[in-house]
C-alpha cells in the first residue's frame, strides 16, 4: 500500500495527483524550484522540498534530487506526472533501485517507446499499422509533403513540415538542433505528412496480471505547432467499426511491450478512415480529463491501485455523453503564438467551480491562481477547462460560455481563439482535422470577442470608474460625482490605448446626467470603483472594471477589453531607434543567422529565442543592413532588450 507519494512534477498535474491522494488518504510530497516557491502545488502538499534553481535541468530534471527528496520525507512512491522525467527509463529504474514504488510502466516498456524509430519497428511486427520511415538523404519529390520528427521527441518539439526539397536541409538542421537541446538526442527521421489528418488516440490501462483495457478514444486534431489545443471524447470522426479497430491496435501495442499502468497510443487517421501508429506516450496524458468525464473513472486513482498490484476488472468501462477540453495558454495567437509572461492579477472562471473533479458540468484543472506570476522557465499553459454534457453541441456551448465569462487579467491568452473555435460551425459539425487553423484562418479565429463598439463603451466605463475612484479618495466633496458641474462647462477627457489604436473619451456629468461625446442614448445608472452600470438604448449593461498600474481591464457579457492608460506627457528619451528589434518576451538567444553588416531581405531570420519550451524566430522587418547585433548565443534577455537593428541600404 502506498502511504506517502512524491509527485516529481509541478503545476496543474501535481495538483491533480494531490487531489486524488487527499481523497484516498495518501500523504503527499511536493518538489519546487525557486520560481515555484509560492506556487499552489507547493502549498497544497503535506510537505514540500526545495530544488535550488529555476531551469528544469537544475530542478525537475535532476533525478537524484527527486529520489533524495522522497527518501528524506519518508515517501514510499513517486508519480512522475507528465513531461520532465515521466518517460525517462533511467529515472524509473533509479526509483525502483531506491526501493520506492514507481507509479508508471516498467522501465523496459518506456525504453521500447522512447525511440520513435524503434517503436515503429516493434509496432509493425505486432500488426499495428504504421507510416513508413523515410531517410532524409533519400527523400524525393514523390515523398512530399513530409514531416521531420525528433526520434526522442514529444510535445511538438523537433518537428518541421517540408513541402519542397529546398526546405529539407534547413528543416532537418533546425529539428535536429531543437531535439538535441530539448531531449539530448539529435536523431531525426522523416515520414509522410497527412495535410488533413485526424489525430486520434486511445487511452489504455494495463495491470500486472495481464488485463489490458482500451478506455475510449480521444480526438486531438486541432493543434498549433504540432501541440494540442482542443481535445474531446469520443471523436466525432470515429464510427463503431473504426473504434473497434483502433481499440484492437491499441491493445496490441500495449501487449507487445508488456505495458503496465496508464498510457496512450496515438494514431493519425486519413480522410478515408485508415489510421497509422504515431507513438505511445508511456504516462498520463494532459487530456486525460475528457476520458474521466465520459467514463466516470479516476485515472490517477487507477494508476495508484495498479502500482499497488490490484487487478483491473475484466470488463472495460462504457462511455457516455461527450466531453471537450481546451488548453488555456498565456500566449498571443495573433503574434505567432508568442508566449506571455507577467503577473496574473486575476484568474477567475465563475462557471467552473469544480476543480479536478470528475462529473457533469465545467471542470477546471489549473496550475495558477490569482496574483501568481507566469514565468519564462516552463510551459505557458495556465489551465485546462473541461465541459461534459449529454451531447457534443451542449458540451461545446457550455465550455464556450465558461471561457467567455472568465476574468483573466495580467497576461494575453488564447481565450478568444478557443471560444471562436468552439462556436465555429465547422467545429460543431465535427470537421476538426489538423489543418483546421490553416483552413479557417488564424486571423479570423483569433479575432477578439469584443467588437469595436464594445471597446468604445468599455473605455467610457473605464473612465467613469476611474472618476468614481478619484472621488472616493478625495478629501472633500467626495459625495459629488467626479466631473460634476452645476453649470455646463468643459468636459472631462481620458485617453486609452487599445492595441495600436488610441481612444479618447470625452464626458461630463451635470444636472441632466451623463453627457458623453459620440455616445447616443447612453445613460449612467451607477459608477463605483470597480463597477459601472450603463443604460444603452434602454438596456442596462454591467461593466466590471479593474486597474493595475497603467492597465485597465473591463469585463462585460460582450467581451473582455484590455486598455492602456495614456499618460498626459511622454518621455522622448524612451523612443527606440528606427529599425530596432526588441525581445517580445524573456528568453535565451539560441542561434544567430546573421552578423553585423549583413544585407537582409524582409522576413529573413536574424536569430532565434528560446522561451517557455519553444523556439521563436526573430525576422527582418524590412530590406536593409544589420547595423547592430548586440547579443550572443546563450545570452539571457528580458522583454524590450534590443536584439538587432536593421537600417536601410544607405
Amino acid at each position: 500500500m502506498i502511504e506517502k507519494l512524491l509527485v516529481a512534477n509541478r503545476g496543474e498535474i501535481a495538483r491533480r495527483v494531490f487531489r486524488t491522494c487527499r481523497d484516498a488518504g495518501i500523504g503527499t510530497v511536493a518538489v519546487f524550484s525557486d520560481a515555484d516557491a509560492d506556487a499552489p502545488h507547493t502549498a497544497e502538499a503535506d510537505v514540500a522540498v526545495r530544488l535550488p534553481g529555476n531551469a528544469p535541468a537544475d530542478t525537475y530534471l535532476r533525478a537524484e534530487l527527486l529520489i533524495k527528496a522522497a527518501v528524506e520525507t519518508g515517501a514510499d512512491a513517486i508519480h512522475p506526472g507528465y513531461g520532465f522525467l515521466s518517460e525517462n527509463a533511467g529515472f524509473a529504474r533509479a526509483v525502483l533501485d531506491a526501493g520506492l514504488t514507481w507509479v508508471g510502466p516498467p522501465p523496459e516498456a518506456i525504453e521500447s517507446m522512447g525511440s520513435k524509430v524503434e517503436s515503429k519497428r516493434m509496432m509493425a511486427e505486432a500488426g499495428v499499422p504504421i507510416l513508413s520511415e523515410l531517410d532524409p538523404a533519400e527523400v524525393t519529390e514523390a515523398d512530399l509533403p513530409l514531416l521531420v520528427k525528433a526520434s526522442a521527441g514529444g510535445g511538438g518539439r523537433g518537428m518541421r513540415v517540408v513541402r519542397t526539397l529546398g526546405e529539407l536541409a534547413e528543416a532537418v538542421e533546425g529539428a535536429s538542433a531543437e531535439a538535441a537541446s530539448a531531449f539530448g538526442d539529435p536523431t531525426v527521421f522523416c515520414e509522410r505528412y497527412l495535410e488533413t489528418g485526424r489525430h486520434i488516440e486511445v487511452q489504455v490501462l494495463a495491470d500486472t496480471h495481464g488485463t489490458v483495457w482500451a478506455v475510449g478514444e480521444r480526438e486531438c486534431s486541432i493543434q498549433r505547432r504540432h501541440q494540442k489545443v482542443v481535445e474531446e471524447a469520443p471523436s466525432p470522426f470515429v464510427d463503431e467499426a473504426m473504434r473497434e479497430a483502433l481499440f484492437d491496435a491499441a491493445r496490441k501495442a500495449a501487449q507487445a511491450i508488456d505495458y503496465v499502468g496508464a498510457g496512450t497510443v496515438e494514431f493519425l487517421a486519413g480522410p478515408d478512415g485508415r489510421f497509422y501508429f504515431l507513438e505511445m506516450n508511456t504516462r498520463l496524458q494532459v487530456e486525460h480529463p475528457v476520458t474521466e468525464a465520459t467514463t466516470g473513472l479516476d485515472l490517477v486513482s487507477l494508476q495508484l491501485r495498479i502500482a499497488e498490484g490490484e487487478h483491473l476488472p475484466i470488463d472495460e468501462p462504457e462511455t457516455r455523453g461527450h466531453a471537450i477540453e481546451v488548453r488555456l495558454y498565456a500566449e498571443d495567437p495573433a503574434a505567432g503564438w508568442q508566449p506571455q509572461s507577467g503577473t496574473l492579477h486575476r484568474f477567475e472562471l465563475p462557471a467552473a467551480q469544480r476543480e479536478f473533479e470528475v462529473g457533469p458540468g465545467v471542470r477546471l484543472d489549473s496550475g495558477f491562481v490569482s496574483g501568481q506570476t507566469v514565468g519564462v522557465h516552463y510551459d505557458p499553459m495556465l489551465a485546462k477547462v473541461i465541459a461534459y454534457a449529454p451531447d457534443r453541441r451542449s458540451a461545446a456551448r457550455a465550455l464556450a460560455g465558461a471561457l467567455a465569462g472568465a476574468e483573466i487579467h495580467g497576461v494575453v491568452t488564447n481565450r478568444d481563439l478557443l471560444v471562436n473555435v468552439l462556436r465555429h460551425e465547422a467545429f460543431l459539425a465535427g470537421e476538426t482535422d489538423t489543418a483546421f487553423f490553416d483552413r479557417h484562418g488564424l486571423e479570423t479565429l483569433a479575432a477578439p470577442l469584443a467588437t469595436v463598439d464594445t471597446v468604445r463603451i468599455s473605455a467610457l466605463a473605464a473612465a467613469l470608474a476611474g472618476a468614481a475612484t478619484n472621488r472616493s479618495e478625495a478629501r472633500v466633496q467626495r459625495r459629488l460625482p467626479s466631473g460634476w458641474r452645476n453649470v455646463r462647462s468643459q468636459g472631462q477627457r481620458k485617453r486609452f490605448r487599445h492595441g495600436d489604436d488610441e481612444i479618447e473619451v470625452g464626458y461630463g456629468l451635470g444636472r441632466d446626467g451623463l453627457r458623453a461625446d459620440g455616445f447616443e442614448g447612453v445613460e449612467l445608472v451607477s459608477a463605483e470603483r470597480g463597477d459601472v452600470v450603463l443604460e444603452i438604448s434602454g438596456v442596462r449593461r454591467k461593466f466590471a472594471v479593474a486597474r493595475y498600474g497603467d492597465t485597465v481591464y473591463v469585463d462585460s457579457p460582450d467581451g473582455s477589453v484590455e486598455l492602456g492608460v495614456v499618460p498626459r506627457y511622454t518621455d522622448p528619451d524612451a523612443a527606440l531607434a528606427a529599425g530596432s528589434l526588441v525581445a517580445p518576451m524573456p528568453g535565451t538567444v539560441v542561434r544567430l543567422a546573421v552578423e553585423a553588416g549583413d544585407t537582409v531581405k524582409t522576413g529573413d531570420p536574424l536569430l532565434w529565442l528560446e522561451a517557455m519550451k519553444m523556439e521563436h524566430r526573430i525576422a527582418a522587418p524590412a530590406d536593409g543592413v544589420v547595423t547592430e547585433l548586440p547579443v550572443v548565443v546563450g545570452q539571457q534577455v528580458e522583454v524590450g532588450t534590443i536584439l538587432a537593428v536593421v537600417g536601410d541600404d544607405e
